[in-house]
């Protein structure tokens, strides 16, 4: 299996729109930087598209992002919803919490992950103590 960087919304948001996020843009590059490096995939969760995604006058910075740099969408399945749920049990979050839970149960699936994040409290707890997923925080 593969090691792969997760990005989530503010990951996503960040190296779509790096002129606006200029702090938050030169992070999220050096961690895939890194990750391109390391040939590890870079994988964006489907989930989080319905937080960056506002309609195709609006989707034009993210649609570049994802067909330039070899970072490809991860389908939603059923084995990662019903692992995403159980993240959301484990630690006690409500479900306006579920993309964070979808990241992380996308992230499981690959022998070791990063996850590019602008939250990383909240990751973290979804996360637990696995070892095989790493936080970075944007």
């Amino acid at each position: 299996m593969a090691e792969a960087l997760i990005l989530d919304s503010e990951a996503v948001n960040a190296l779509a729109h790096a002129s606006e996020r200029t702090v938050l843009a030169e992070r999220a590059r050096a961690i895939l930087t890194v990750a391109y490096e390391r040939r590890a995939l870079v994988r964006v969760p489907a989930p989080v598209l319905a937080e960056v995604c506002r309609g195709p006058r609006f989707d034009a910075a993210i649609n570049h992002l994802l067909k330039a740099r070899g970072i490809r969408v991860c389908d939603l399945n059923r084995d990662i919803a019903q692992r995403a749920g159980g993240l959301l049990a484990k630690a006690k979050l409500p479900s306006r919490h579920a993309v964070d839970a979808f990241v992380v149960a996308t992230a499981l699936e690959f022998e070791r992950a990063v996850i590019a994040t602008g939250d990383p409290d909240d990751i973290r707890r979804l996360a637990g103590s696995n070892r095989m997923v790493r936080v970075f925080a944007l």
